[in-house]
């Protein structure tokens, strides 16, 4: 199973914000900062501004949940490092990033600049290494690992809630554990920022492919069915569903097409919303649906 703390580029929750000396500065800070953005505060207890811009820094760095690290160094105690960087006031903040002072700033600043300040610095970073976990989260489920993909796509929904990417793929694979009623809570619950985001639509789109398998008739009776009377649309439409729940996507859409060809109007368009909820149900590139909709385009514009 994939593990978020195999990752190289977050750092624990436990160890974001820590105070540093000179004895341990190369190891906090210039090493720290390959694998993760390490913001440096150089302050001193009788520094007014200091208790001011102090809190909201490590409010901000804890928010990240382990994007960026936070170092502080009292300057009372340790005046070589203020001396090496040439700290010359205080509240003073820099920023290092594989090794090097890449960004800082002097005084203390509002919130507003403060997250500016992290935004910036944590770009630098990238993702935190989440996109290789959802990467390795959909392989598992891929191999029928679900188990595996559902634990890991839960690490990173702790690590960032409202990841689509994760949250989208944490109900798709209840949907291959065959736990139905989950994925449509979670589908049903999803957080409002990405209620609608093209992963979760997606997987919503494949919870209700799941309960028409469901309810799918036989397949051979229902091929019968469309080859003894190829106009019966009814027999076609359930002949598709059953194909899809067969697991056969690209017959499904070839008879779902068929279908809207011989009547695009027919049960209020059934067809083509059909079609579009298999089409969302899978990824925009896959070649089923690449070529489906070409070929549904080519209809309905003839």
């Amino acid at each position: 199973m994939f593990s978020l703390g195999d990752k190289p580029t977050a750092a624990p929750k436990n160890d974001l914000i820590k105070d540093t000396t000179e004895a341990t500065f190369m190891a906090d800070v210039i090493e720290a900062s390959r694998d993760v953005p390490v913001i440096v505060d150089f302050w001193a207890p009788w520094c007014g501004p200091c208790k001011t811009l102090g809190p909201a820094l490590e409010a901000a760095v804890q928010a990240e949940g382990g994007k960026v690290r936070m170092v502080k160094v009292n300057v009372d105690e340790n005046q070589m490092i203020a001396g090496q960087l040439r700290v010359q006031s205080i509240p003073t903040v820099f920023a290092f990033w594989q090794g090097q002072p890449v960004d800082g700033f002097q005084g203390a600043v509002p919130g507003s600049e403060i997250k500016k300040f992290i935004d910036r610095i944590k770009a630098l970073g990238g993702d935190g290494g989440l996109a290789e976990a959802i990467e390795a989260a959909e392989q598992m489920l891929t191999e029928g690992a679900a188990v595996d993909a559902a634990e890991t796509f839960a690490a990173i929904l702790e690590e960032e809630p409202e990841n689509a990417a994760a949250y989208g793929g944490l109900i798709r694979t209840h949907l291959a554990l065959g736990n139905l009623e989950q994925a449509e809570v979670l589908a049903a619950n999803a957080p409002k920022a990405i209620a609608t985001a093209k992963e979760v639509e997606a997987a919503r789109a494949q919870i209700e492919l799941a309960k028409q398998a469901a309810n799918a008739g036989p397949e051979q009776d229902l091929q019968n069915a469309v080859e003894a009377d190829p106009a019966d649309h009814q027999a076609r439409f359930d002949y598709a569903a059953a194909l899809l729940a067969a697991g056969k996507t690209e017959a499904a859409v070839d008879q779902l097409l068929e279908l809207f060809r011989r009547d695009r109007e027919w049960n209020d368009g059934a067809a083509r919303t059909q079609l579009f909820t298999i089409f969302d149900a899978l990824a925009a590139k896959d070649p089923i649906v690449m070529k489906g909709r070409r070929k549904l385009s080519s209809m309905i514009f003839a």
